[in-house]
């Protein structure tokens, strides 16, 4: 090699070793988060007062109202991770949750879940059609099957639900509810452990005993369907060309991969999962079909699926966020979310401080501004308008959506338009 190569060379930006992937969170790195972010709350619920944010009942209530929210993201996800954005989740959550209830009131809770999650398929399947088969723009078919499923769920309650005894054109009979299990003697030991609002120790006490107490059946197999559709989507060759097809779906046809029929399932599964969290809302949740009680979910959970950056665990945070911001609603109102100033706050200077050892001094001082204005707040008020804490948590969502829109990557085919044999 010449000097002039050689030097040339030399100069050159070296490769980093990872390939420029971040990398990834070991166990024992998540678990130091978790009890980093725990410490936060309780620092904020000492000072603050607010003794009921993280208690047994706060967090057994977000989890529930995350639940739905967790499964449209889920169903989005299998979706979009095979290049079909699925905008039409909010209405196979109104399918499931009418689907649901109409079984449910007649022959009990699980075979309206079952209707319900096929309900959402139904939607989903009609979607597939509009999409894959007639090339028709995902947007354009995801409004339009939310606008079909409200009107078609409004036509058929008029002549089921109405001549039933206690239901109307606009809701069911009450439904049978599904069992729910407590752990005994684990559940009460965490509950007097939280009563007693020690630093870190009773916060973690409530949060178990959110998990272990009044939780509902279908709140488990919720549960599982996360890690489930993590090993389906990266440990099988099943979910390799499913995934395949959301990146480059003329490669994965070059190899043999029949990109219709993946695309196909995938947008069956996520109505199914969509459906599945509909149905959820109609019997665990308030154990009645209401029209309108789907509540935007579908949209928030394809806000939670994006905050995630596409994969199952990180959707799953963000449907906790908003279930959990949705519960302080619930519960504590005014007090809770105020409160809640203080953690912004706290995490806004946080933000400050790692913007400035970035050397990104226009964001850092931004996110001091705001931390400064948040911590005025907070201080010079008891409650915050009740305006407020309505918008909270949704308010929420868009702040998380903003913070974390630069690491984000999609699926490279996402949305795209795709006819079979259009590489050759």
């Amino acid at each position: 090699m010449s000097t002039s190569n050689a030097s040339a060379a030399s100069a050159a930006p070296k490769a980093p070793k990872n390939g420029g992937r971040r990398p990834k969170l070991t166990l024992p790195v998540i678990l130091l988060i978790i009890a980093g972010g725990l410490a936060l709350f309780s620092l904020v619920r000492v000072v603050s007062g607010a003794d009921d944010l993280t208690s047994v009942g706060q967090v057994s209530g977000a989890l529930q109202l995350a639940v739905p929210i967790g499964l449209a993201g889920l169903g989005g996800l299998w979706a979009e991770r095979a290049g079909v954005i699925n905008i039409g989740l909010e209405g196979m959550m109104i399918l499931g949750t009418w689907f649901g209830a109409w079984a449910g009131f007649q022959w009990g809770p699980w075979v309206g879940v079952l209707m319900g999650i096929a309900g959402g398929a139904l939607g989903g399947l009609l979607h597939a059609v509009i999409t894959i088969t007639f090339n028709v723009n995902h947007i354009v078919s995801g409004v339009a099957i939310n606008i079909l499923a409200l009107g078609a769920t409004r036509y058929l309650s008029n002549f089921t639900f109405a001549e039933e005894p206690g239901g109307s054109s606009k809701q069911s009979p009450r439904i049978d509810a599904i069992d729910r299990i407590t752990i005994p003697g684990v559940s009460d030991w965490l509950a007097d452990i939280q009563a007693k609002h020690w630093f870190f120790v009773s916060d973690l006490a409530g949060v178990l005993g959110g998990l272990a107490t009044n939780l509902s059946l279908l709140t488990v197999v919720a549960l599982l369907l996360i890690p489930a559709s993590y090993w389906a989507l990266w440990h099988t060759g099943f979910g390799l060309r499913l995934r395949s097809c959301g990146e480059n779906p003329v490669a994965a046809e070059s190899l043999g991969v029949n990109v219709y029929k993946y695309k196909y399932i995938a947008v069956v599964i996520s109505g199914a999962l969509a459906g599945l969290g509909g149905a959820f809302l109609a019997i665990v949740s308030t154990g009645i079909y209401q029209e309108g009680q789907t509540g935007g979910r579908g949209y928030i959970g394809l806000a939670a699926m994006i905050f995630g950056n596409w994969m199952p665990g990180g959707m799953a945070l963000g449907a906790g966020l908003f279930g959990f911001t949705d519960s302080l609603k619930l519960r504590g109102g005014a007090t809770n979310v105020h409160a809640m100033l203080l953690l912004i706050a706290i995490l806004l200077v946080a933000a400050a401080v790692w913007q400035l050892y970035k050397k990104k001094y226009l964001p850092a001082v931004i996110s001091a501004a705001a931390a400064a204005g948040l911590f005025t707040w907070y201080a010079l008020t008891d409650e915050v308008p009740s305006q407020f804490v309505d918008a909270a948590p949704y308010v929420a969502t868009l702040l998380v959506l903003a913070l974390s829109a630069q690491r984000l990557r999609m699926p490279k085919a996402n949305g795209m338009l795709y006819r079979k044999g259009q590489g050759k």
